[in-house]
């Protein structure tokens, strides 16, 4: 089941869209395409993934219901998201959570070519802006005074791009086992691969500003490549109840194709 999302102004996207993967009484699995935000950020039209599920699911609100996004994503992520429908739903989703029950697999596209095949990223998070100067509030760092974060990564597939000059790039499964913000994205910076699109983590922060002021150019595409980074939630299961999982989309799809 597709539902389609009102015109935003972003070029790069014009027409966003999601897909209901699952439903039932008390949850709902959404298939949530790049650039659509999970929440609203100002109190404007831009569309939000909460707002149009309230509208789908008005019935349901106005009989006692709720909308709660379980696994949040980054506006430029995409993939699956699960939301609870009812407030014991919501309760009971969260108990998965602490109890590390809730499995979330990530799809990465990164810059070269690991020298590992698994790794295993132990390192506190930090808002960067609470050490140093920083222009971007959001920025997260590896700090010891940060709160605990660890994510498990192996490598897919490693390959080159046969329209670009050499570039290296791989394929990376993330698996989470905690929740910071930006985890998956600052880890794997960390490890020298960034991810491909990553207008914060990837070759210059700058590339961020300049985004912000002039939305996306041909500059920002031969420095980035991708309009968006490459990361997709790819998985989400249960243990023991329940697996979804979701394949990667068109663009990465395309970033991938052609290629050795």
């Amino acid at each position: 089941m597709v539902f389609e999302i009102a015109h935003i102004p972003y070029s790069i996207a014009p027409l966003l869209h999601f897909e209901i993967v699952d439903e039932a009484d008390d949850y709902v699995v959404v298939d949530k395409p790049p650039f659509l935000l999970i929440h609203p950020t100002k109190p404007n039209r831009t569309p939000s993934l909460w707002k149009q599920l309230r509208e789908l699911f008005a019935f349901e609100i106005a009989s006692g219901g709720q909308v709660s996004i379980v696994n949040r994503l980054d506006r430029e992520t995409s993939g699956l998201v699960l939301v609870a429908k009812t407030a014991a739903e919501a309760r009971h989703f969260g108990r998965l959570m602490q109890r590390h029950q809730l499995r979330k697999e990530y799809l990465a596209i990164v810059w070269g070519w690991p020298e590992w095949e698994t790794k295993i990223v132990d390192a506190r998070l930090h808002r960067q802006g609470r050490h140093q100067r920083s222009t971007i509030w959001l920025k997260q760092i590896i700090h010891p005074a940060g709160a605990p974060a660890r994510t498990e990564f192996f490598v897919e597939r490693r390959f080159e791009r046969l329209t670009s000059s050499g570039d290296r790039f791989s394929m990376i499964r993330a698996i989470p086992r905690t929740g910071r913000t930006h985890q998956i994205r600052v880890h794997l910076s960390s490890l020298g691969h960034p991810i491909v699109g990553d207008k914060i983590y990837g070759p210059d922060e700058q590339l961020y500003l300049r985004f912000i002021e002039t939305g996306w150019t041909p500059e920002l595409e031969q420095k980035l490549l991708l309009p968006r980074h490459a990361l997709h939630s790819a998985k989400l299961a249960i243990e023991g109840e329940h697996e979804w999982t979701s394949p990667l989309p068109p663009d990465l799809s395309e970033f991938c194709s052609g290629c050795l």
